[in-house]
């Protein structure tokens, strides 16, 4: 079946983002965040492409099954870990790693009365204040991990950046200090895998990574930076030599003659300052197209930027392509990839890209390459 819109998933692409990211933090393991169906790029689909990874990581169990239901046997982490007595059972079935964040999810553990040696990320709240201990509260977290009756497989340790993509902020540094507190703190012990007693530590995210040496910890946990997308509002993927791994791409599905004067779309929100070609993709805000996308914004046909005119709808949007004097009906578009950077359509969107790639749609089908 002919698909008129289409996200184009590039796992060669994916695999590339992979070298750059162990190229950048050498010596760290890599946890490949997949979340969010891997930021819109297919979960299972992207976990295979990142077969190389040292470990998968997902926000929520449900996720995670999906994993394994299709075969996928790398570690894979709960970066929210469990909030229930059967979502544990379900993650010592799976043989999942736990991040735990919260004094209840201890409660669970000591509950639990099973054999199962769960791998056990403490998460510590260094000025994020989502989730995770206090440095002060941390030490009581760890006296009870270490206490359980069936102890942890190892702990681990792993805090999370609020800014690390702004790389003039002294915030990143701050929490790599106060982490660092925590650990001269502690003393060696038996739970912990790292040399001489000391834990291992998870820091970086793809901007603490790529932007801040001292945030990259034992492990590393891209996300946004495996899909080519940078995490700096400065750059794009390419300038930080990863590939772009989403083409968003549709097809022209009409062409209207608009003569000077008349309007557009929704709300006649843009009018033609002369006789105007407009050419209507296939594609809207019930696709992933973010609806406050203004008109101007750029689309490429057939290698060339037009622009979107007028409001984005639900199934279309329509672009000006005046300048395109041989457009037609099933001519390619292309609504951000490679040539056209999401974070560009981005920026234009008054968002970031996270969010569009995260809000492509399920009516969307994914195509491998």
């Amino acid at each position: 079946m002919s698909r008129i819109l289409r996200a184009c998933i590039n796992r060669s692409a994916l695999r590339s983002n992979l070298d750059a990211v162990r190229a950048a933090a050498p010596g760290a393991r890599v946890m490949a965040v997949v979340k969010a169906n891997a930021y819109g790029h297919g979960l299972v689909a992207t976990a295979t492409a990142l077969a190389g990874a040292d470990a998968l990581a997902v926000a929520r169990i449900e996720e995670g099954v999906l994993l394994r239901e299709a075969g996928i046997t790398l570690p894979v982490v709960l970066l929210e870990g469990v909030f229930t007595g059967p979502q544990l059972a379900e993650a010592a079935h799976r043989d999942f790693e736990l991040v735990v964040h919260d004094a209840s999810q201890i409660g669970l553990l000591e509950a639990f009365g099973r054999g199962r040696r769960f791998t056990v990320w403490i998460k510590i709240d260094t000025g994020m204040n989502r989730l995770g201990f206090r440095p002060e509260d941390f030490p009581a977290a760890l006296a009870r991990l270490c206490a359980l009756p069936v102890p942890p497989r190892e702990i681990r340790l792993l805090t999370h950046l609020a800014r690390a993509d702004e790389r003039d902020c002294p915030m990143t540094g701050e929490q790599v200090s106060r982490l660092q507190r925590v650990l001269d703190a502690l003393q060696p012990h038996a739970a912990f895998a790292g040399a001489g007693g000391r834990p291992v530590v998870s820091i970086g995210n793809s901007a603490g990574l790529l932007g801040w040496p001292a945030a990259r910890g034992d492990w590393v946990r891209p996300g946004l930076a495996l899909y080519g997308v940078s995490p700096f509002p400065d750059q794009v993927g390419a300038d930080l030599g990863l590939m772009a791994a989403m083409t968003l791409e549709t097809s022209v599905i009409a062409v209207r003659r608009v003569p000077c004067g008349e309007t557009v779309g929704y709300g006649g929100t843009w009018r033609a300052a002369q006789d105007s070609t407009i050419a209507i993709l296939a594609a809207g805000y019930g696709d992933g197209v973010p609806r406050h996308l203004p008109s101007g914004a750029p689309v490429l046909i057939g290698g060339e930027r037009v622009a979107l005119a007028g409001r984005v709808s639900m199934d279309m949007i329509a672009v000006d392509a005046t300048r395109l004097p041989e457009v037609r009906v099933g001519d390619r578009a292309v609504l951000w990839g490679p040539t056209l950077p999401v974070e560009h359509v981005a920026a234009q969107a008054g968002t970031i890209p996270y969010e569009l790639i995260c809000g492509v749609s399920q009516r969307v089908p994914l195509e491998l390459r």
